[in-house]
């Protein structure tokens, strides 16, 4: 009985699979196929590499820094529902929570001292 009732789960994921399928199948007939040197360079532009680009070297600061801008989004996401249930979940909820916010202060602490926020290296 308990299989029965994932079985509308499985139609709409076969759904959704064979949409995607279609869409790609028939866009890959219809649109138009034109590879030529330039196109398919790395650059669309048809310009060569130059500078920190050519080398392979890329500053990730902007990368760290929007992972950090990602869990503090997501500590923003569970301090909501939080605060909304807190009368119900009690001393334990509130301890617990305080125990999750000074884990990401400690991770936040140490991407600041390694320098994660550093702008000019």
């Amino acid at each position: 009985m308990a299989a029965m009732e994932f079985l509308p789960v499985l139609f709409m994921v076969a759904g959704v699979v064979l949409v995607a399928g279609v869409t790609l199948f028939v866009s890959s007939l219809l649109r138009p196929s034109n590879p030529y040197p330039a196109k398919n360079m790395p650059y669309e532009c048809g310009m060569d590499a130059a500078g920190d680009a050519a080398g392979g070297r890329l500053r990730v600061q902007f990368f760290i820094l929007a992972i950090l801008l990602v869990v503090f989004d997501v500590e923003t996401m569970f301090l909501f529902p939080w605060a909304v249930v807190l009368k119900e979940i009690g001393l334990v909820g509130y301890v617990e929570m305080f125990i999750f916010i000074l884990l990401l202060l400690v991770g936040f602490a140490y991407a600041w001292l390694k320098g994660a926020l550093e702008w000019e290296a």
